[in-house]
């Protein structure tokens, strides 16, 4: 994959991009606030990396990473992303994100809603359920017996495979975690979600976006999917 582009600069978007460098990936980055507002970032990560309106990091390579809020979902160009393999990184959270009817009575998964704001596009949920500054700390060449794993979810195998190799490049091995209505699994809170990577999971919670990152591998991340609780969404506040 010559090219990688990313939609959203922030934490999770940014650790990427810089995994992507590493691993000889171009990157185009984009943001809502425009390009000249990334050369802090584009200078950081160097030669391989371009800054970009959002639609010149749509067009950019065979996939796209997705981190922005989910109510600036809204604010993307119709058919953006339509046949396009999309990394989705994104979470509902009711503090920022406001209240969404569909989502606090569990119709749909937020990734099912998300699909739904993204008609056309071939959504693949990941790195939604590892904090920005494990990513780096995690990653690891192909075959290191130290390497971590992270799930992945989608309704089209063929942009699971796609992703999954992706992944792989950035340093991660990955486990299917199922379709869209199954994502839930690794949500906010949820079994399989931010703590499963923690050297230390009774960290406080105050302390949990400096704490340190321990591999995490395949059977660990398989066994907190499968005896994952679904979290009641409307009960959160966070």
């Amino acid at each position: 994959m010559p090219t990688l582009g990313i939609i959203g600069s922030g934490n999770i978007g940014a650790a990427i991009a810089r995994l992507a460098v590493a691993a000889d990936i171009d990157v185009v980055i984009a943001n809502s606030r425009g390009p000249e507002s990334l050369t802090d970032l584009v200078g950081e990560l160097g030669p391989r990396a371009t800054a970009g309106t959002v639609e010149e990091a749509a067009r950019a390579g065979e996939a796209t990473v997705l981190s922005i809020p989910l109510t600036a979902y809204h604010d993307l160009p119709a058919g953006l992303l339509t046949g396009r393999t999309v990394l989705d990184t994104g979470n509902y959270y009711p503090h920022r994100d406001g209240r969404i009817a569909e989502l606090d009575s569990e119709e749909v998964t937020t990734a099912e809603l998300e699909q739904q704001l993204l008609p056309g596009a071939l959504l693949v949920k990941a790195f939604n359920n590892i904090l920005a500054h494990h990513i780096p700390q995690l990653a690891r060449p192909a075959g290191a017996p130290d390497r971590s794993t992270l799930p992945i979810a989608g309704n089209n195998p063929d942009a699971k495979v796609r992703a999954a190799e992706l992944i792989g490049r950035l340093g991660f091995d990955t486990v299917d975690a199922g379709t869209l209505d199954e994502s839930w699994r690794f949500e906010p809170e949820a079994g399989a979600y931010t703590h499963i990577y923690l050297a230390d999971p009774d960290v406080p919670a105050e302390r949990i976006m400096q704490a340190p990152a321990a591999p995490l591998p395949a059977g660990k991340l398989q066994e907190a999917l499968r005896t994952a609780q679904r979290v009641k969404v409307a009960a959160r506040t966070f």
